[in-house]
């Protein structure tokens, strides 16, 4: 693999960059692999990395019937945090933050991870003492975070407004080393990686089918023939449940679609994260100046990828609220991503009915955060049969009532 460098940036540049080598090869597909990793976003490359990275399993193909990172990858708000309530969240989440910090180095690949810090604002007396509740769990999980007061939120985000009459800002859960990275970047340095190792990324090629014999995974059938493999990982977001349905069993997700847009870039004005529970919002300043808002999910199951009118509507009047200075902004892009919804709010990374068919899913309006974490529980379970970060995941928790709460307790679940 060619090794980016300021070097071979100025030496690429006084010979008018014709010496760069393709970020990865685009095979056509082998007759077996030892795995195939259905989806190649975040996750799916994650988990392929991993396998190659500690496990040492490179005998493995990564499909994906669009294009590389074209699904929720390529379609969220690049929020990176780790404050959530319940340990096996804080757990996974917090291991998903420290290799975000080290990821620009691990993969030689300039992913732009920004710790800035990110605070949820409390804007009830319901959310001053849930967000109280966890900095207390946060400071027993070893996760860095605190309750701030007003002031300090205005200190730290000038162009806010605490003193609004429909929603004031009473405090916020601050955690200073969250932040942003650049989505595009994650997945292309995982590709990257995963292509030196000499893993094959097959892009344009769909799963149709899902071959089993004896009650044990044999293969995939796809538009570009039948593909066999020794063990099937599903890493496929909001179609998960599709997927599952070709396998033959089913999962109890749902796919909505969550949207978000970003504003005409403008001058620096806000160097932090900021979130709302109460109105749903969330917004950060990209490097390029504009303003980056995410808002919520729509209420009803769909495969849309551009969220409903009055989610957009409902959001931006309320951030105008809190940040009057965006008020005569004008929206550049607006977009949306499927995510596949758990009844508790939480992943599911598990062992499947199937022999050896495993499943990454349910990560809802998280996922993005997760990537790093996600891959290498994946892939240890994939490796292992057991994983300490993705056996609290599994799909039995379901069935014995072990659910893990994050659809309140997280403030939200972004």
């Amino acid at each position: 693999m060619q090794r980016y460098s300021a070097f071979a940036l100025a030496r690429e540049a006084m010979r008018f960059h014709s010496g760069w080598e393709r970020a990865w090869r685009s095979p056509e597909p082998k007759r077996k692999y030892d795995v195939v990793i259905v989806g190649a976003g975040g996750h799916g490359l994650a988990t392929a990395y991993w396998l190659g990275k500690n496990h040492g399993i490179t005998n493995v193909a990564v499909i994906e019937k669009g294009w590389l990172g074209g699904g929720n990858t390529g379609r969220n708000t690049t929020i990176i945090r780790s404050n959530y309530l319940q340990d096996p969240s804080a757990a996974i989440y917090e291991k998903s933050r420290s290799l975000y910090e080290t990821m620009s180095q691990d993969l030689n690949m300039n992913v732009m991870f920004s710790p800035r810090g990110v605070m949820m604002l409390a804007q009830t007396q319901h959310e001053i003492r849930g967000y109280q509740r966890t900095a207390h769990a946060n400071a027993l999980q070893g996760v860095d975070t605190e309750f701030i007061g007003p002031e300090r939120v205005k200190e730290l985000c000038p162009i806010i407004r605490i003193d609004g009459p429909r929603y004031p800002v009473l405090g916020a859960l601050w955690q200073p080393r969250a932040g942003t990275a650049r989505h595009d970047a994650v997945a292309w340095g995982y590709a990257r990686a995963c292509s030196d190792m000499g893993m094959d990324i097959i892009q344009k090629c769909e799963v149709t089918g899902i071959r089993r014999e004896g009650g044990k995974v044999a293969g995939v059938d796809t538009t570009k023939g039948p593909i066999d493999c020794d063990k099937l990982g599903i890493v496929v977001a909001g179609h998960s449940g599709h997927l599952a349905d070709m396998a033959g069993f089913r999962l109890p997700i749902e796919s909505v679609a969550l949207q978000a847009l970003v504003s005409e870039p403008i001058k620096p004005c806000m160097d932090v994260v900021v979130m709302a529970n109460t109105v749903h919002g969330y917004m950060s300043q990209s490097d390029k100046g504009e303003m980056v808002i995410g808002g919520g999910a729509d209420g009803y199951n769909n495969y849309t990828q551009r969220g409903s009118f009055h989610h957009a509507e409902e959001t931006v009047r309320a951030l105008v609220e809190t940040f009057p200075v965006i008020s005569r902004l004008k929206m550049l892009r607006w977009w949306g991503g499927i995510v596949d919804m758990t009844g508790d709010r939480s992943p599911i990374i598990s062992k499947t009915p199937v022999e050896n068919v495993f499943i990454n899913c349910g990560w809802g309006t998280g996922g993005f955060k997760a990537i790093p974490g996600s891959g290498w529980a994946m892939a240890e379970l994939m490796a292992k049969g057991t994983s300490s970060l993705a056996d609290s995941f599994s799909l039995d928790r379901f069935r014995e009532g072990r659910f893990i709460d994050e659809s309140v307790a997280a403030g939200v679940a972004h």
